[in-house]
């Protein structure tokens, strides 16, 4: 038989018992539906994530510390001060850093806790000291609104957008970039509402967090984002008050509390914000409020905020807990990396992590591809139960075609070409329900983290190799269900298939 003709008994057999095929290849739709959408969610995690860290440039990047340090102890949260000598990372060190063939910008790492007042609205966050030649770098070369720094002396300052969100204040978007009351409209109504900490307070007590989530974001103000840059903001801090520090030790300090401290404050303008964080990037430069190096040495401050500068040679003047190190390519990493650990210093970069990361990835869309095969499984049996079921009514049928010169391998043709067109109609559809369930989950997912300061993000990536992947699976496990049915109809006797009521 020609393969025309086996392909066109095939079509007339499946149209011959329609529903049954019809919910049997719905079968096929659901579980490589399920399978599109699992897997899909694991390489769309895998693209944010990969592609964040390239945005933010952590695989070209590195983080120099005083002491060589085990990243895996970081992690874990077990890291301990070592007894060995910590070498000070002073502006010598930093300029020893910036001398290394490959590094293309070196700086350190000035970061400290602070209270930011706008009107009558305050909030705590941590300040970041940022040199303004990283206007040239990611993520401060597309900043949403404002500009970036000029000069490292500049009394200026870049907000955070989540940071504005802890204040209650929210960037009103509209056409124009500005809302639609008004900047005056918007002050008046920023001024009748609670601070950010006081919401945080009220919201606890309630002891419902979706409640909590629902207040916040009903008190929360849209502002023109005109009415934000140009504003003079106060940056509080807190000094050891040394008139008191004698008093107290006399008295003794049994509590945190106790510790004489008094507050030191800071106008600064505000001339940037920065982009909203989507979960995946790194929030190294993100978050929290920006000034320039230069403005933030005059900033009063207590003289430690990290463990290195509390206990190491990291307080004496000039020392820094860490210094942030960027490559100019991925390839000048691991040089710039040894020549930094030969210079006593420790050195933490994300990319030692990136084959980790690909492991991860790789088992978490194994595990993640296994339910929905799971699911084309039990849709396989169906196909073998359809299959059979058709051979016991096709059982004369079969034994006339095989009497009038039908061979074996044709009734074969016939059955596997069933299953072959089970698997396409099923593959294709189910590509199509897997692409609705995803879109479908991708809203929901963003409506939750929109009210709660993040970006939209695409949760799901259907990638060319999943599409044609899904086809040929659907395929492939339809062929090997069709295989029994086909060899028990070749195998029919056809003086007894015609003898078959």
């Amino acid at each position: 038989m020609r393969f025309d003709d086996i392909f066109r008994l095939s079509l007339e057999n499946l149209w011959r018992t329609r529903l049954r095929s019809a919910l049997t290849t719905l079968g096929v739709v659901i579980g490589i539906g399920v399978l599109v959408s699992m897997v899909s969610f694991g390489t769309g995690i895998q693209k944010n994530v990969t592609e964040g860290f390239r945005e933010s440039d952590l695989f070209t990047s590195m983080e120099v510390l005083p002491t060589e340090i085990n990243l895996d102890d970081v992690m874990a949260g077990s890291i301990e001060i070592p007894e060995g000598e910590i070498l000070p990372l002073d502006d010598e060190a930093v300029e020893n850093l910036r001398a290394i063939p490959g590094v293309e910008i070196a700086f350190p790492e000035v970061r400290f806790p602070v209270r930011i007042k706008i009107g009558d609205r305050e909030a705590r966050t941590h300040l970041r000291a940022i040199p303004a030649m990283m206007a040239d770098y990611r993520p401060f070369t597309d900043l949403p609104y404002g500009r970036f720094f000029e000069n490292d002396d500049e009394p200026s300052i870049i907000l955070g957008q989540r940071f504005l969100r802890d204040l209650g204040i929210v960037v009103a978007e509209g056409p124009d970039g500005s809302g639609a009351d008004g900047a005056g409209t918007a002050r008046e109504s920023a001024a009748r509402e609670p601070r950010g900490g006081e919401r945080s307070r009220e919201g606890n007590a309630r002891g419902s967090a979706e409640e909590s989530a629902q207040e916040e974001e009903d008190e929360l103000v849209a502002v023109p984002v005109d009415s934000i840059l140009g504003r003079e903001v106060e940056v509080v801090t807190s000094v050891l008050d040394a008139s008191g520090l004698l008093q107290a030790f006399t008295r003794g300090m049994s509590r945190p509390t106790d510790v004489p401290l008094r507050e030191e404050t800071v106008t600064l303008t505000v001339i940037g914000i920065q982009p909203q964080l989507t979960g995946f990037e790194s929030s190294r430069f993100l978050g929290g409020v920006l000034v320039p190096v230069g403005t933030a040495e005059g900033i009063p401050r207590l003289g430690f905020t990290s463990i290195w500068e509390a206990l190491g040679p990291s307080n004496d003047a000039g020392g820094y807990p860490s210094v942030y190190v960027r490559v100019k390519t991925m390839k000048d990493l691991g040089p710039v990396r040894d020549a930094v650990e030969e210079m006593g210093y420790g050195v933490i970069a994300i990319a030692d992590q990136l084959e980790e990361f690909k492991r991860n990835f790789l088992i978490m869309d194994a595990l993640l591809g296994a339910v929905g095969t799971v699911a084309l499984i039990i849709a396989s049996l169906g196909i073998i139960n359809t299959m059979v079921t058709s051979i016991l009514e096709r059982t004369r049928e079969i034994g006339v075609m095989k009497a009038i010169g039908g061979s074996e391998g044709d009734i074969r043709k016939i059955f596997f070409v069933e299953a072959a067109t089970i698997g396409v109609l099923g593959g294709i559809f189910g590509l199509i329900l897997g692409w609705v369930v995803t879109r479908i989950s991708n809203v929901i997912a963003n409506s939750y983290l929109r009210p709660e300061g993040f970006a939209a993000v695409d949760f799901f990536f259907i990638p060319l190799w999943l599409i044609a992947g899904a086809i040929a699976f659907a395929v492939a496990v339809s062929l090997l269900a069709g295989v029994y049915p086909a060899v028990r109809a070749a195998r029919v006797d056809p003086v007894q298939a015609l003898r078959h009521d």
